[in-house]
């Protein structure tokens, strides 16, 4: 019997349709360069391809992500992208909106301003959304600045702990700075730590007065680039000539 089924005639109730949709939709986590270096040297050429296809991103700075995406592909016309801001300034209900893109069927692209979204990034935001949607996420491979440090530190890579700024009174950062190096010797778990760059130095001069002299401190400036530095001292080593960090994106692990 001859089959008479016609794709074009076969009805699917409006809102099923919206649903296939979103179900088919997908959050790409970017990850962005870190430094003036060529994407090429840096991204699989998985990332590239597909940074290629997509017209909607969420970005955490627009002018740093038009020239990710160009230094990416020269030829991408970024007039003919959209682009959504996330930032610390946004707030919750902002962020709801955002992912309006994927709920009507678009794949997204989410992209910090450096390194890995959603690692010490506003990102985590989004994607926590996408998935109370059941929207697909999907993480790519690229530089993560907290993750190549640890791995060059030569420090327990096994436990560690990435806890973002310390704080900025010395009286709390010496108190945080001795509630980690309890963590350091009781349980050989490294530290892991940023700071804003233009206060680079002054952390790694309290580092080098707040510290224990045997505890030994990665640092690492510019990972990724033609400028990196990456090197682990013992505190008391480092206090005969620490590197330039002004104003240059540095990571610092503490360990034993």
């Amino acid at each position: 019997m001859k089959n008479r089924f016609n794709p074009e005639s076969f009805y699917l109730p409006e809102f099923f349709i919206f649903e296939l949709k979103k179900m088919a939709s997908h959050l790409y986590l970017l990850p962005s360069l870190m430094g003036d270096t060529a994407a090429e040297d840096v991204l699989p050429e998985k990332n590239i391809a597909l940074i290629k296809t997509l017209k909607h991103f969420i970005v955490e700075d627009l002018r740093s992500a038009r020239r990710f995406l160009k230094t990416v592909d020269k030829s991408i016309e970024i007039d003919e992208l959209t682009f959504y801001l996330l930032n610390e300034h946004t707030t919750p209900e902002e962020a709801s909106r955002l992912i309006k893109p994927l709920l009507k069927g678009n794949d997204v692209g989410l992209m910090s301003d450096a390194g890995c979204p959603g690692v010490a990034d506003p990102g985590a935001d989004v994607v926590a959304l996408a998935h109370e949607k059941n929207i697909t996420v999907v993480p790519l491979v690229g530089p993560s600045s907290i993750l190549m440090s640890v791995m060059a530190a030569g420090m327990n890579g096994q436990n560690f702990s990435f806890v973002g700024y310390l704080p900025v009174k010395p009286h709390e950062k010496q108190n945080r700075l001795k509630e980690l190096e309890r963590r350091i010797m009781q349980e050989n778990q490294s530290q892991v730590f940023i700071e804003a760059p233009y206060r680079n130095m002054k952390l790694a001069e309290d580092l080098l007065r707040m510290c224990s002299p045997d505890l030994r401190l990665c640092i690492a400036v510019d990972i990724s680039t033609p400028q990196e530095f990456i090197k682990t001292k013992r505190i008391t080593e480092w206090k005969s000539k620490l590197p330039d960090m002004h104003k240059k994106p540095a990571i610092f692990v503490l360990g034993k």
